[in-house]
């Protein structure tokens, strides 16, 4: 996706930070829209094909946890979170949520921008990927299809999967038996270096184990490898 036609929306009730956003990405190349809440995001919606979404996550009103459920019940789009410094918890729901990334207040924009780069590869990376020859993982009574980037049970049940989770069981599978560190899969993943308390790749775990009925306790699929990282353990079959 080249930058120059990307349109990126900035959600954000401080006026200094949307415009002062919305002029440094600008200055990059990219077409930038401002939303100060939740009902301007909601009226901008419809019609708009945004190529990412900045989204605070301490607005008035409708929150941003809950404009992400939104988001995500609309599709795919893209989303980098803006935290306060030190709301783990808010960071965690909203990776859980499906977020693709985030950033903890007060920022670097030149951070920021690296972020957005990074997601908007990955999601081009994507994009390549389902226009490329479809393979289906088949492990366990699982199958993971990529073609449709659908997870279906054992019991022929389809599975859910936000856009995180999917490329996390897909960067697995292709990689069975394999351990990657934390620091592989955020570099996968992510496109960054994972930080010293940077939990979105354990997030991420455990949102998938409970998916694929793996225990937490004593998973069986997913594996963690002390001071390694995770491996998935079951064997595929690729098709």
């Amino acid at each position: 996706m080249a930058e120059a036609a990307s349109h990126i929306l900035v959600v954000d009730d401080d006026r200094e930070i949307r415009e002062l956003l919305a002029r440094f990405l600008e200055m990059h190349g990219f077409r930038v829209t401002t939303a100060r809440d939740g009902r301007e995001l909601r009226r901008l919606w419809p019609g708009a094909r945004f190529a990412l979404v900045v989204l605070d996550l301490m607005l008035p009103g409708e929150d941003g946890l809950a404009l992400l459920r939104f988001i995500r019940g609309e599709g795919r789009t893209p989303v980098v979170m803006l935290t306060a410094m030190g709301e783990e918890t808010d960071r965690i729901v909203g990776l859980e949520l499906g977020a693709d990334d985030y950033l903890a207040k007060p920022f670097n924009p030149r951070e920021l921008l690296a972020r957005i780069r990074a997601v908007l590869r990955r999601a081009d990376t994507a994009s390549e990927r389902n226009e490329a020859p479809a393979a289906t993982f088949r492990f366990a009574g699982w199958t993971l299809e990529t073609a449709r980037r659908r997870l279906i049970s054992p019991a022929g049940v389809e599975v859910p999967l936000t856009g995180g989770e999917y490329e996390l069981l897909a960067t697995l599978a292709d990689r069975a038996g394999r351990v990657l560190t934390r620091e592989m899969l955020m570099e996968l993943l992510h496109g960054r270096a994972a930080g010293p308390f940077d939990r979105a790749i354990d997030v991420a775990v455990s949102r998938l184990r409970r998916k694929l009925d793996d225990d937490a306790r004593n998973p069986a699929l997913i594996k963690t490898v002390r001071g390694g990282g995770y491996v998935l353990a079951a064997e595929v079959e690729r098709s």
